[in-house]
């Protein structure tokens, strides 16, 4: 299997897509495929071409002759079922706490702000973590959406912990096979997973695990 990263951008300002070129022009690991501008392009090309990480506004049109805004709290559950090896990056200037939490439990691996400079800067390692199973949110992003229940027994739904528990018990398992096992679809593996990060406040499954043995969540290692 290749090593290549490909990636697909949309975002509907040249610009900012010139942006995420720039920064990922020297990345002999990563490869832009695709560069799109309306949302209703976005299914029809996955559908013809692998990719394995999509880039993403929230806010760009339809299509040309249709400018009102796309869907894309259809657009990524949508994607998550039909490509469940592709992981998403969203990248946005709107911070507002509910729609980022609606994205994340969608299946968006991650949220970065467009005013996050260090994130853009750093955006080739991002795509790299994200691509590998991790997640990445802005600074600002995490301190906002991550929840803070009273106690750390409620840190993680009866879900998020049955799926991190069958993790730790077998570390090598990959998203499908986990979900044969729990007879759950892989989309939702990804978002119980996802979420759980989110909440242990982690970039990845071997943290999740440690964090949440730490916790005392699950049984010690």
């Amino acid at each position: 299997m290749s090593d290549l990263i490909r990636v697909a951008i949309l975002d509907d300002h040249q610009a900012v897509i010139d942006g995420y070129l720039y920064r990922l022009a020297n990345c002999s690991d990563i490869q832009v495929i695709k560069q799109m501008n309306y949302g209703e392009e976005v299914q029809p090309f996955l559908h013809l071409q692998p990719v394995d990480l999509l880039i993403l506004d929230i806010s760009v049109p339809s299509s040309l002759s249709n400018p009102n805004p796309y869907p894309i709290l259809y657009l990524i559950p949508q994607l998550v079922e039909n490509h469940p090896d592709l992981s998403i990056l969203v990248i946005s200037m709107h911070s507002q706490r509910t729609l980022v939490r609606l994205l994340v439990e969608a299946g968006a691996n991650g949220y970065i702000l467009k005013d996050d400079r260090d994130a853009i800067v750093d955006l080739a390692a991002i795509i790299r973590l994200v691509h590998n199973g991790g997640i990445y949110f802005s600074r600002k992003i995490s301190e906002m959406v991550r929840s803070q229940p009273g106690k750390d027994e409620n840190l993680l739904t009866p879900r998020q912990l049955e799926v991190l528990s069958f993790c730790a018990a077998y570390p090598e398992v990959s998203t499908s096979q986990l979900a044969a096992q729990l007879c759950i679809s892989p989309s939702t593996v990804r978002n119980l997973l996802s979420g759980a990060y989110m909440r242990l406040d982690v970039p990845n499954r071997t943290a999740a695990i440690a964090r949440a043995r730490q916790l005392q969540l699950i049984s010690p290692g």
